[in-house]
């Protein structure tokens, strides 16, 4: 089968067919601005020279020591996940609409749907979405179908949610009459500001967006907020770091009754950084709004001979169903990410993700306190963290960035786009792939890039 299938004559009959002179006629819809033009793409290249490009391309890459987060994080992949991954039976395999066909792939995803269920103790899980900020968005619609007490179409979003991630829900649900409202965070411990929700008690709100943790890498007063979003009639919506869940408090057992909706990335496990992606969202749910969730799940049976099978369930939702009655209209699932994921925490159990988690909370205890005693450097806030968390020096932080760049760092993410009232601030993040030496190399550096100041 040709790539681009449509010869010329396929073309003009088609033209013909709907009385259209030309294919520019066709799209005149689009306005002139919005449309890209013609590509400047370069001579083709035979196989030989595109290895030969690709190779010089990944020679300009430099290896830098990783002390960034911000969303992407880098941990330990065991080299036994992407070697099973990128069998042919998993790496090439599409979407398992036939069941007889596909019992391999579906029980990758049933056996992901479990752990990811357990790991927040939600109910169900469906076979993952798109990335993390997507999700959150899918959640957000999700949770205004399902609270069918609230009318408002209102969404409480706090700005420790990942300013990227709120980017996309505003993309997202922006056309869709809801309105987020947003909430400020308490400037000396990082978390939302409990005060921020007293002027809305007793109002219509469709959901509270509840981060743990948040882009600060503080933790939230979790239990606080479920209860105040139960007491007030709005749908709690957990956004959280699955690695961190290995520590903390799941959603399914915040407040008194838990969160109904938990969401986020899935790339700490087991995904590689790669240059930016892909990633995958998860979302896990109460059973009573199973009906509400987007994407695909699936479910185990028997057959006709009693034995086990696995299969596609609860399909009339999916957009190849439903179409514009659709609970969501990105209704891909992020396959070969799940498989590395499902193979990653297989690999670790629950006690190997509690030790990465563990470790990951030291090395960063150690960093932070390495940074503290140098002169010139104050942590941000003081509320407690995971394995991310926020300092400030006397210079801008572009030069420190830069400056730690220039020996071989990655230094962090500069926070003064997003969060300006913060001053010269950067969030810096040590998994458990970190050592001692690195951390304090890390201090060090900053140290010397003050006092040369």
């Amino acid at each position: 089968m040709p790539f681009i299938p449509h010869t010329e004559d396929d073309i003009r009959e088609m033209l013909a067919a709907l009385g259209v002179p030309s294919t520019e006629t066709l799209f005149d819809e689009i306005p002139a601005e919005l449309r890209c033009g013609a590509l400047d793409l370069p001579p083709a290249l035979k196989e030989m020279e595109v290895t030969r490009l690709m190779r010089a391309r990944a020679g300009q890459n430099r290896p830098l020591l990783c002390f960034a987060g911000a969303g992407a994080y880098e941990h330990h992949i065991p080299a036994a996940v992407w070697a099973v991954t990128s069998r042919g039976e998993y790496y090439s395999a599409y979407t398992p609409y036939q069941a007889e066909a596909s019992q391999g792939t579906l029980q990758v995803l049933y056996e992901y749907q479990s752990m990811m269920a357990s790991l927040t103790t939600m109910d169900v899980s469906n076979a993952s979405l798109y990335d993390g900020a997507t999700s959150l968005a899918e959640a957000v619609l999700m949770a205004v179908r399902t609270n069918r007490k609230s009318h408002s179409r209102r969404i409480l979003m706090p700005k420790t949610v990942h300013p990227f991630y709120r980017r996309v829900v505003r993309t997202i649900v922006g056309s869709q009459a809801l309105e987020l409202i947003e909430l400020p965070y308490d400037v000396e411990t990082g978390r939302v500001d409990p005060a921020s929700l007293e002027i809305h008690s007793g109002t219509d709100i469709a959901a509270l967006v509840i981060p743990q943790i948040n882009f600060f890498g503080v933790l939230e007063a979790v239990d606080e907020l479920t209860v105040w979003a139960a007491a007030n009639g709005a749908i709690a919506i957990a956004l959280v770091n699955p690695m961190a869940l290995a520590l903390l408090k799941p959603p399914g057992e915040w407040g008194q009754e838990g969160a109904d909706i938990a969401c986020g990335d899935g790339q700490p496990l087991g995904i590689p950084l790669s240059g930016g992606g892909p990633y995958f969202g998860f979302m896990c749910c109460r059973k009573a709004h199973v009906h509400q969730l987007p994407g695909r799940l699936v479910g185990r049976t028997v057959d006709m001979d009693g034995k086990p099978g696995f299969t596609l369930t609860l399909q009339a939702r999916e957009q190849h169903i439903r179409r514009g009655r659709a609970t969501s209209n990105i209704c891909t699932n992020q396959g070969l990410m799940v498989t590395a994921a499902t193979i990653y925490m297989a690999l670790l159990g629950p006690e190997g993700l509690r030790r990465v988690a563990l470790q990951s909370h030291q090395n960063t205890l150690s960093l932070m306190s390495s940074l503290t005693a140098v002169d010139g450097v104050e942590r941000v806030f003081s509320g407690p963290f995971f394995h991310e968390a926020v300092f400030r020096t006397r210079r801008p932080a572009r030069e420190i960035m830069d400056g730690l760049a220039e020996r071989g760092i990655l230094g962090g993410h500069e926070l003064a786009r997003d969060y300006p009232e913060l001053g010269e601030a950067i969030l810096v993040c040590v998994t458990e792939t970190r050592t001692q030496e690195d951390i304090e190399s890390y201090a060090r550096q900053i140290a010397s890039l003050l006092s040369h100041g």
